[in-house]
C-alpha cells in the first residue's frame, strides 16, 4: 500500500504530481484492458479535491485493497452486510480503492472516494465526499452509460443523499433490493428513483453507494488516523 500527499495552491492552480505518480496512471491504464478491473481514481484529483472541499490546503492519496487490509474475511462482511456477493470482476479483491484523505494544512477535514459498480449499460463510477462523521457531503457520477443519464446527475438526485451516513445508506439499499420500501424511515424516503426505465441503474446506485460507505468504515472507521496498512512518503 502508498500512501502520497500533494499541495494544493490556494487560486486553485494545478499541482504536478510528479514523474512517479504519472508512471503509475500509465501502469494501469496499460495492464488493464477490461476497464471495471482497475480501481476508481478521480479524473482530476486537484481539481475535484478543491471542488469538493473549497477550504482544502492539500491531500493524501492512500491506495487500500480487501486483499491487504482483511482478505477473504473482510470480503465475507462486506458481502454479509450487503447481501449480496462481490462481482469478481468490478470488485475483485486485489484492486486498490483509492482515497484522498483532504487537508487544511495539518488538519484532516473530509475525504474523497470512489467505486466501480455494474451498471445496465457497462460500469458505473460512484464519487463520494464525506466528513470524518462518515457523512455524505457530496455524491456525483464520474462515470455513467446511460440513455438516462442526465436524470441520475442531476442535482435534485445526488443532493438526496447529502447528510446520509453508512447506518442510512444500507437500510436504503437493503429496502430496494428486497422491495419493502414502504418500511423506509421518512428522511429515506426522499431518495427515489428518478429514471423512467432504469430502475436496475437506481438500485446498483443505491448498491455501490452503500459497498463504498462500508468500506471507508472498514478502512477508516469515523477515525481522523490513517489506517495501519498504507506506507510511503509525503510528497
Amino acid at each position: 500500500m502508498k500512501a502520497r500527499e500533494t499541495a494544493l495552491r490556494m487560486n486553485d492552480a494545478l499541482v504536478p504530481l510528479g514523474t512517479a505518480a504519472l508512471m503509475l496512471t500509465v501502469v494501469l491504464l496499460a495492464a488493464a484492458p477490461v476497464e471495471a478491473a482497475v480501481g476508481c481514481s478521480l479524473n482530476d484529483p486537484d481539481r475535484d479535491v478543491i471542488r469538493l472541499f473549497p477550504a482544502a490546503t492539500g491531500y493524501r492519496t492512500e491506495y487500500i485493497s480487501i486483499a491487504g487490509s482483511g482478505g477473504d474475511s473482510l470480503a465475507a462482511r462486506v458481502e454479509h452486510a450487503l447481501g449480496d456477493k462481490l462481482d469478481p470482476v468490478f470488485e475483485a479483491l486485489d484492486v486498490d480503492y483509492t482515497y484522498y484523505t483532504v487537508l487544511d494544512g495539518t488538519e484532516t477535514i473530509g475525504r474523497v472516494h470512489g467505486v466501480n459498480q455494474k451498471g445496465m449499460y457497462g460500469g458505473m463510477q460512484l464519487i463520494l465526499a464525506t466528513d470524518l462523521s462518515g457523512a455524505i457531503t457530496s455524491f456525483y457520477y464520474q462515470k455513467m452509460s446511460s440513455p438516462e443519464s442526465k436524470l441520475f446527475r442531476n442535482e435534485a438526485f445526488t443532493s438526496a443523499f447529502v447528510g446520509l451516513t453508512l447506518g442510512d445508506v444500507l437500510p436504503l439499499w437493503a429496502a430496494h433490493r428486497d422491495d419493502t420500501t414502504d418500511s423506509l424511515p421518512g428522511p429515506l424516503t426522499r431518495v427515489v428513483d428518478p429514471s423512467g426505465e432504469s430502475a436496475d441503474d437506481f438500485r446498483a446506485t443505491l448498491r455501490g453507494i452503500a459497498k463504498n460507505m462500508l468500506l471507508l468504515h472498514e478502512f477508516f472507521g469515523t477515525e481522523t488516523e490513517r489506517p495501519n496498512n498504507t506506507e510511503g512518503g509525503a510528497r
